[in-house]
C-alpha cells in the first residue's frame, strides 16, 4: 500500500540505464595495478584505464596478493544494467616479470582455451579477444617505459568460478573449454545492446562452417532447438541458438557469402515468433515487433478460412489463439495455415540469405509439435549460374 503522502510519480519515473565495463577492461585494470605494484611498489585502490576510443575510466581494485616475482590484482566486474552473466564476477590478473621484452598472455583459472577453428583466435590460444589483448599490451608497454623497465610480462588472466559461469554461455558450444572469454570491443558494456549475443551467433556460424558442417540449424530457444536437433540428429556444434535475433543469422550469411561454406540452413521457432518473421520482422522480441492480427487473418483467408473465422482471428488475443481457431475449423486448415505462415517466413529469409544456401523453416506449438513447415524451392544449378 502507498502511504497517503507518498509521491508515486517520483518512484515510478524511469531511470536511465547504467553502462558497465567489459571483462577486457577489468583485466586491463588488474594488469596495470599489478605492474605498478611490481615496478613502482604502489598498490593503488583506483586504477585508470584508457579505452580504445580514448575515454578514461576508473576501476576499483578489490585486493592485491604478492608471491615470488609475481603480483595478483583483482576487481569486481560491474556490467551496469545489462543482464550479463559475468556481472559481479571477480576478474584477476597474476603478473610476472620475465627477462624477455615481450608480453605473454595465459588463460588462468576460469578463463577458457580455444579448441576449435573459426574464431578470431587460433586453436590453443587463451580466450582473450583481440581488443582486450591490445589494451593489456599497450598499457603494459607504456608502464614499462615509465619505469624504464626493459624486461617483459607474463599475464595470467582469470575469473573466480569462471568455469561454472561459462556453462551459462555459448562457450562450450563454440569450443572454448575451461572457462569464460575475456571480451570487449570498446571496453564499455551498453545495457541491453545485445552486441555480445549477436557476436556469439556469428561465432557459432563461423565455428560450425569452418569445421566442415554444411548444414546448420538456428533456433529461437531450447524447445525449438531440441525438435530440429532430434529430427536431423545434428551435433551441438551445428546448432545456433539465435534467440530473437534471426536477422543476425541471415545478415551474417549474406555479408560473408564468399567466406562461409554452407549448403543448408534450417530455422525452427515457436509459432508466435514465426508469425513475426512471416510479417518481415528480423528482431522477434516483443519490444521490437508485435503480432499483426490483420496479417494473420489474411493468411488464414488465403488457405480457406471462412468469413466468420477471419473475423474471429481479427479479434483474437494471441497468435496461439489464432492457430487454435484455425485448427478448430479442421485439422487440414490448421496444417495449411501453419505451412502458409512458414512459407511467408521463408520468403523473408530468402530475401537476405544467399541463393546458394538451401532454406527451410519449421514452426512448433507449445507442446513442441511441428505445426508448419516450408522448404525452399532450391535449385543449385540456377544458383550457380
Amino acid at each position: 500500500m502507498w502511504p497517503e503522502s507518498a509521491d508515486k510519480t517520483k518512484t515510478e519515473e524511469p531511470k536511465p540505464l547504467r553502462s558497465g565495463l567489459t571483462t577486457g577492461c577489468c583485466a586491463t585494470a588488474c594488469s596495470i595495478a599489478a605492474a605498478h605494484a611490481l615496478l613502482g611498489e604502489k598498490q593503488s585502490s583506483i586504477i585508470s584505464v584508457t579505452l580504445p576510443k580514448g575515454k578514461i575510466v576508473e576501476l576499483t581494485i578489490k585486493a592485491y596478493q604478492s608471491s615470488d616475482f609475481a603480483m595478483r590484482a583483482s576487481t569486481i566486474k560491474d556490467a551496469g544494467d545489462d543482464p550479463d552473466v559475468t556481472h559481479g564476477a571477480e576478474v584477476f590478473v597474476e603478473l610476472k616479470l620475465i627477462p624477455q621484452s615481450n608480453i605473454i598472455l595465459i588463460a588462468g583459472p576460469g578463463v577458457g582455451t580455444v579448441t576449435r577453428e573459426g574464431l578470431a583466435l587460433a586453436v590453443g590460444e587463451p580466450a582473450i579477444n583481440p581488443v582486450p589483448r591490445k589494451m593489456i599490451t599497450e598499457h603494459l608497454q607504456t608502464l614499462a617505459q615509465q619505469y624504464h623497465y626493459t624486461g617483459g610480462f607474463e599475464v595470467s588472466v582469470g575469473v573466480v568460478n569462471g568455469e561454472q559461469i561459462a556453462l551459462k554461455t555459448m562457450n562450450p558450444r563454440l569450443g572454448i573449454i575451461g572457462g569464460l572469454s575475456i571480451l570487449g570491443t570498446t571496453g564499455i558494456v551498453r545495457p541491453f545492446s545485445c552486441a555480445a549475443y549477436i557476436a556469439s551467433i556469428h561465432q557459432g556460424i563461423d565455428v560450425a562452417t569452418t569445421n566442415g558442417y554444411r548444414h546448420i540449424a538456428a533456433s529461437t530457444g531450447s524447445s525449438s532447438e531440441a525438435v530440429i536437433r532430434d529430427h536431423y540428429q545434428l551435433p551441438e556444434i551445428a546448432l545456433i541458438e539465435m534467440g530473437d535475433f534471426v536477422g543476425a543469422v541471415f545478415k551474417h550469411l549474406r555479408n560473408n557469402k564468399e567466406r562461409i561454406a554452407l549448403d543448408k540452413l534450417s530455422i525452427c521457432a515457436g509459432f508466435g515468433k514465426m508469425t513475426k518473421l512471416a510479417q518481415g520482422h528480423l528482431d522477434l522480441h516483443s519490444k521490437s515487433s508485435s503480432i499483426d492480427l490483420e496479417f494473420l487473418a489474411e493468411q488464414a483467408k488465403h488457405v480457406g478460412a471462412t468469413a466468420e473465422l477471419v473475423d474471429k482471428i481479427k479479434n483474437a488475443n494471441t497468435s496461439i489463439e489464432v492457430l487454435k481457431l484455425c485448427q478448430e475449423q479442421g485439422l487440414e486448415l490448421g496444417l495449411k495455415f501453419g505451412n502458409r505462415i512458414c512459407q511467408q517466413a521463408l520468403a523473408t529469409a530468402r530475401n537476405i540469405v544467399p541463393a546458394s544456401i538451401e532454406l527451410e523453416v519449421w514452426a512448433i506449438n507449445r507442446q513442441n509439435v511441428i505445426i508448419g513447415k516450408a522448404i525452399d524451392a532450391f535449385n543449385p544449378t540456377e544458383s550457380a549460374s
